[in-house]
């Protein structure tokens, strides 16, 4: 039992940059892997460091949505494509599968709901976690060889590894992010609560949210902080080229999902305020589509910003470092939601940092440890376009701040974000639940002889 496997809820994913990254240093630090993934994401593109990974990687088979279908209808025709996994993982364990088809009916059950004629419904999502759970458990005893299980992600994926691990008869783990974390619909009740107390430790990305997973742990101290790291080295200030032409209007780079987390409605109202001002730059909002997209380009289209804001798609991370190298500062004006939701350790800022491009931003979730005020960047309040402005310009327009922001940035992700560094923290963790797996494992065998 020399492997991890890693459950996550679609791989690769443009988005989610930091678990691509995580598992290639993973291997990098001499572990191996097995991956699973919830969805198959045929993204158009994926990074480069996919490539490099080694580990094999097994997609769930297809479930059908739950809206609008009731749970026997669903059954029927999503049963067929777990239903091998689940006979082999019954005959195998038939104890372990009763028992955790139990935990997953009471569930379903203990946060039922009513539909509009009053009627009791079962909440189905755990139905449909336990049939993949099934899938990702049949194919871990199959092989024999994985130890230990991990989810990334503590809500749904979560739910899948820990039943996987416990129809497999393996430990698990898993690492919390953001809004999985906040947002109470996605653990109702003390589920999450329930998921820290069996697994073996917990990760999150930012001391921020370690304090508050940490208040609802019954151990504490099995609560990690490990920052998302990355390459340094690949994410370093661009050297000018020879004959290189300077840039005649300043870019103000932004990169993230259109969603109303990230406040790109707030740096829209900021750019206003510039134009307004007569500050001469060029706004560049780099992303996939979400559900803030709409909302974004009218309020570019109002506010006459059209010659001077634009949206681009999601780029691969060769092609964003690229535009990091034009850029003059980076904004991202995070902020939270008032049901929870929020950035927890923004990846694309800590890029920004390591290729010495100045940055702006906001005080909250794990922002703060990433950049003290004027040091590292500039933190302005959430959901203030006044201050953020006034931020933007003095970094458009003041070189020696703009200088000193950013050696100050690159320094600190050097120093405290290095992915050589951060991910050691996550192989020692895994290696002790290898060595835990191979005992529980001889001693069986020892049993066996005698």
């Amino acid at each position: 039992m020399d492997k991890i496997a890693y459950v996550m809820n679609g791989f690769p994913r443009l988005s989610e940059t930091f678990i691509v990254h995580e598992i290639h240093q993973i291997e990098r630090l001499g572990l191996a892997l097995r991956l699973y993934s919830v969805k198959r994401e045929g993204e158009p593109q994926v990074h480069p460091v996919v490539a490099a990974i080694r580990a094999p990687l097994a997609y769930l088979p297809k479930a059908s949505s739950l809206s609008g279908s009731t749970l026997a209808g669903w059954l029927a025709a999503n049963l067929p494509a777990y239903g091998r996994d689940h006979a082999f993982v019954a005959a195998r364990h038939p104890l372990r599968w009763s028992a955790t088809l139990g935990s997953a009916l009471a569930l379903a059950w203990r946060h039922r709901g009513r539909d509009e004629r009053g009627r009791v419904r079962l909440r189905k999502v755990f139905v449909k976690e336990f049939l993949q759970a099934g899938a990702v458990a049949a194919d871990v005893i199959r092989h024999g060889d994985v130890g230990h299980l991990h989810g990334h992600f503590c809500h749904g994926v979560a739910t899948i590894t820990v039943w996987a691990a416990r129809l497999s008869g393996r430990s698990y783990s898993f690492t919390a992010h953001a809004k999985d974390i906040y947002q109470a619909e996605l653990n109702p009740g003390d589920l999450l609560e329930r998921k820290m107390h069996g697994a073996r430790f917990v990760a999150t990305c930012t001391c921020a949210n370690a304090a508050v997973l940490r208040a609802r742990h019954p151990r504490p101290d099995e609560v990690h902080t490990i920052y998302h790291g990355l390459d340094t080295d690949w994410f370093s200030p661009a050297t000018p080229r020879p004959g290189q032409v300077p840039r005649t209007r300043p870019l103000i780079l932004a990169v993230g999902r259109l969603v109303e987390k990230k406040g790109f409605d707030q740096l829209i109202e900021a750019c206003a305020r510039l134009r307004g001002d007569g500050v001469d730059f060029e706004c560049r909002i780099v992303g996939e589509a979400g559900s803030a997209s709409a909302a974004i380009a009218a309020l570019i289209e109002a506010r006459g910003l059209g010659a001077c804001v634009s949206l681009h798609g999601p780029l691969t991370q060769a092609a964003l470092r690229e535009v990091y190298r034009e850029a003059h500062v980076f904004a991202l004006p995070c902020q939270v939601m008032e049901d929870g939701d929020r950035d927890g350790f923004p990846n694309v800022l800590a890029e920004a940092m390591a290729m010495g491009v100045p940055v702006v931003s906001t005080a909250i979730s794990g922002i703060p440890e990433m950049i003290d005020d004027g040091v590292h960047g500039l933190l302005v309040e959430p959901r203030d376009p006044d201050g953020l402005a006034q931020a933007l310009r003095r970094v458009l327009t003041d070189a020696a701040l703009h200088r000193a922001l950013a050696l100050g940035g690159r320094q600190r992700i050097c120093e405290r974000f290095d992915s050589r560094r951060t991910t050691v923290a996550l192989r020692d963790l895994f290696i002790a639940q290898l060595q835990r797996a191979q005992a529980r494992s001889g001693l069986r065998s020892e049993e066996a002889l005698s």
